[in-house]
């Protein structure tokens, strides 16, 4: 019996089709996520030009530099609120969400919803 592969190989192809539909400009570029089982990493891509707007994770300076975060979900909220201060220093305002084949739920939503606290449109 041939199964459809482990649950990275699924994530993968999840994000491919996500992939193909989103694209992040100049104007409006893509906000994408990565998380793994101890760490979330966020990026603000402009796919156009091929660059890293803005960046920041669990292993950002500013957010070790806090200490004590509490949980993984306060620690991926305290990113999207660092990013949020990074991309609107940027002049970024307004982002596309590139979730990575990832649930919108647990962490990843708790990083979504730090950046929209902060003032990023997502």
């Amino acid at each position: 019996m041939t199964g459809y592969g482990g649950k990275q190989e699924r994530r993968i192809r999840r994000h491919r089709r996500i992939r193909k539909r989103i694209v992040g400009s100049a104007v409006c570029p893509r906000l994408c996520v990565f998380r793994s089982a101890r760490h979330i990493y966020a990026q603000i891509i402009d796919d156009e030009q091929g660059k890293t707007l803005a960046a920041a994770s669990t292993l950002s300076i500013e957010i070790r530099e806090k200490g004590q975060t509490g949980n993984k979900t306060a620690a991926a909220r305290l990113v999207g609120e660092l990013l949020a201060s990074k991309a609107l220093a940027a002049h970024i305002s307004r982002v596309v969400f590139d979730r990575g084949g990832f649930k919108f739920h647990g962490r990843v939503k708790a990083l979504a919803a730090g950046l929209g606290e902060k003032g990023v449109r997502i």
